[in-house]
């Protein structure tokens, strides 16, 4: 699997416009914590579905080698998405996010 690099903070906030632009759960906006984390809080109807939700992006994270940061209590996922290896966001960070936008409408 190649290195990630590294985006810029430019990069990062044409990003983050892009994803929030195409939100699976209207307004619930990503945000950028401090310079290196990718976080978003998503609520479900109960502990059922917000279980469901975390279980596929978990397959999809496996998959493609590349892990969220998140908690669960009852129907809430506080999500933060980082790349390790380049102590920042990357490309990676943004397709799982997209990923996670589109699990979201299950």
């Amino acid at each position: 699997m190649a290195m990630a690099n590294k985006l810029s903070a430019e990069q990062c906030l044409l990003r983050l416009q892009q994803i929030n632009k195409d939100l699976g759960v209207p307004g619930v906006p990503w945000q950028i914590n401090g310079d290196s984390k990718l976080a978003k809080t998503v609520r479900f109807d109960d502990f059922i579905q917000a279980w469901a939700f975390m279980s596929k992006v978990a397959l999809y994270a496996e998959k493609n080698q590349h892990h969220p940061e998140w908690s669960n209590v009852y129907n809430t996922v506080n999500i933060e998405l980082t790349t390790h290896d380049v102590a920042g966001l990357s490309d990676k960070d943004f397709a799982l996010a997209s990923f996670i936008e589109k699990s979201c409408l299950i």
